[in-house]
């Protein structure tokens, strides 16, 4: 699965874009934490950024160029500059593609899958994810340690491949509901507390530990 970072500072178009990804088969990391998203694209190694011009702290077009100068990942600007000077000095800057607000759904799906295409030929999607001696398996929907390996509900499954495309993060669990609600999967908090508990008693069960910690009133982390 394609994980697709969204650098997009209007939360209700964030969220409506992350849910036009998840829809199509994609993975969405949305953010708000917009003063070092360099840093936040080193540590979680997305295969496609869709980054916005206008943003707080630094602009898209110098977000673009730190990033090049470490990762080759692909960027398409997503933004309401239209003039050509703006579309030149994002390609120049190390942008693979420009499309404009408002744009059709169709034309940026359209869009991200022939750069991902064009970048990844030989890889339709991860599906698998390994992680500290464990592989989450995304298309048998299976968690694997030392040969032993065990089933993961729908959400179960969703929940743990949030949690490994955030690895080393803290991930609310307001957070965690709404990319389930993102997946047409709605979960209430009673419903996550016990969707944790049965994926942590399911790791036990294979002989691994303390994989999901929980950060006192902030979250949880992998």
């Amino acid at each position: 699965m394609f994980n697709i970072m969204i650098v997009e500072d209007n939360q209700q178009l964030q969220n409506e874009i992350a849910s036009l990804l998840v829809r199509n088969g994609y993975s969405a990391l949305k953010t708000n934490e917009f003063n070092n998203i360099p840093k936040i694209v080193k540590e979680s190694r997305p295969h496609l950024i869709l980054l916005d011009i206008n943003l707080p702290y630094d602009d898209g077009l110098k977000i673009c160029t730190e990033i090049r100068s470490f990762s080759t990942v692909p960027i398409i600007f997503v933004t309401s500059k239209n003039t050509n000077v703006d579309e030149l000095m994002s390609i120049t800057l190390g942008g693979d593609d420009f499309i404009t607000k408002p744009y059709n759904t169709q034309i940026l799906l359209a869009r991200i899958n022939s750069l991902l295409k064009r970048v990844y030929p030989n890889e339709k999607s991860v599906d698998v994810i390994e992680y500290n001696s464990i592989k989450l398996n995304i298309l048998s929907s299976k968690i694997e340690h030392n040969d032993q390996e065990i089933e993961l509900t729908k959400n179960e499954l969703k929940i743990l491949h949030y949690l490994l495309i955030n690895k080393g993060k803290i991930v609310s669990r307001v957070d965690i509901m709404e990319y389930l609600w993102d997946s047409s999967l709605f979960v209430n908090d009673n419903t996550l507390t016990v969707n944790i508990t049965r994926i942590r008693n399911k790791f036990e069960s294979i002989g691994v530990k303390d994989f999901i910690k929980t950060k006192r009133g902030q979250g949880y982390i992998v």
